[in-house]
């Protein structure tokens, strides 16, 4: 049998999809991140960032990532480990403690590398990792790497997680939840979380990817948002969402966080980041607390655009953050409504399965402190008239 064989399948099942006009993956970009991209020369509106704040082209973070490669150059050609630990690193890591008021933080490359070796480090032989069944697929490869036990519960599903708690009494128990549901857009059932965790003896992780600069009054993300900061063990977050540049972080007590960066493979094992992005990072954070004003008009967005598809009539979910589905339930409906909305100037992301379950599939879209009323009222134009031209509406 050859190794390769599965490649060609995998190809025939791609290759329809070419062919019938309606693959909308690796779609190469021609502009920066912002509310309006240049796709194959034509402008459109995009709705498929998670740029939250309209940061990555902010003329404050541009010019910070610029300094810094003058000052550093363009990488640190090796890990933090031994030779590419750089002094902005560790000021970028006291002030992510200070933001999140944690005593400690680690900066990774990656988030994706984040929650592998933050989740990998912590979660041992007698250990076992609860985690909701839709969280992120970089939580379940963390905990795939570990040495513990693997227990989902549904999503959101406080009995059921009471159940998973109740049955492993015995053993050190360690729930990792994403704040906030990268493809649904609800967020965690935190404060009943961490009253169980708190019951059963356990420990809490969240995954904030994208809570933090989106949620809480300092954009401090779920925790904050529910009143939670001392009760979470663990905050973890990346910086590809609002934070405006690529990598990740885990905040907590001084003692976690040490042995995570001492024992955390994917940081250990991997070049650190490189100093533009750090700096990127840096500034960021500084705009966040300077500029409570981005929070609040992402939050008029929001809504506008909560309310505009719900009066259109398309199912939203359970969606309450930026993160807004258009849930259709079937792949075909999914890949034409995206064709269709590029066509008028809309830029939206398909999901199917296995990025959500069979029958849920969905438009993904999010949205921006920077996007205009007048493209915002563009954008409900389109899903109106694509809506109706496909019989969804």
């Amino acid at each position: 049998m050859d190794v390769f064989e599965k490649c060609e399948k995998v190809n025939e099942q791609y290759r329809s999809v070419y062919e019938s006009g309606n693959y909308f993956f690796f779609r190469k970009l021609e502009s920066a991140q912002d509310a309006e991209v240049m796709v194959n020369g034509r402008r459109v509106i995009m709705i498929g960032s998670n740029n939250y704040l309209g940061l990555t082209n902010h003329p404050r973070v541009k010019e910070a990532a610029i300094k810094a490669v003058e000052k550093y150059g363009s990488g640190c050609a090796g890990s933090r480990f031994l030779n590419g630990n750089l002094e902005i690193h560790e000021e970028l890591e006291t002030k992510l403690a200070r933001f999140f008021r944690k005593e400690a933080a680690l900066v990774f490359a990656t988030g994706y590398q984040t929650n592998l070796g933050a989740i990998s480090a912590l979660v041992g032989r007698n250990d076992v990792a609860i985690i909701d069944k839709y969280d992120h697929a970089s939580i379940i490869d963390g905990c795939r790497l570990s040495f513990g036990q693997v227990k989902k519960y549904r999503h959101n599903d406080m009995k059921d997680l009471e159940k998973i708690l109740d049955s492993n009494k015995e053993k050190g128990k360690l729930i990792i939840v994403d704040g906030v549901f990268s493809m649904e857009g609800d967020i965690a059932n935190l404060p009943e979380i961490v009253r169980l965790a708190k019951t059963y003896g356990a420990r809490v992780m969240v995954d904030d990817a994208h809570g933090v600069g989106v949620l809480g009054k300092g954009g401090r993300g779920t925790a904050e948002h529910f009143g939670l900061e001392e009760e979470v063990d663990l905050i973890m977050g990346t910086y590809s969402k609002s934070l405006a540049a690529i990598g990740g972080f885990v905040a907590g007590s001084w003692e976690v966080v040490n042995f995570i960066k001492h024992t955390g493979r994917s940081m250990i094992f991997s070049a650190s980041l490189p100093p533009a992005l750090v700096a990127s990072v840096n500034t960021a954070l500084d705009i966040i607390d300077e500029q409570p004003q981005l929070i609040a008009q992402l939050w008029k967005n929001t809504k506008k655009m909560l309310q505009g598809y719900k009066e259109l009539g398309f199912d939203t979910g359970t969606s309450e953050t930026p993160i807004i589905p258009i849930i259709l339930g079937d792949p075909m409906k999914v890949f034409g409504m995206c064709r269709l909305l590029f066509e008028n100037g809309v830029f939206a992301n398909p999901v199917a399965s296995p990025a959500v379950p069979p029958g849920r599939e969905l438009l993904r879209t999010s949205y921006m402190a920077t996007h205009t009323e007048e493209q915002l009222d563009r954008v409900l134009d389109a899903f109106q008239k694509v809506g109706k031209q496909m019989n969804l509406i």
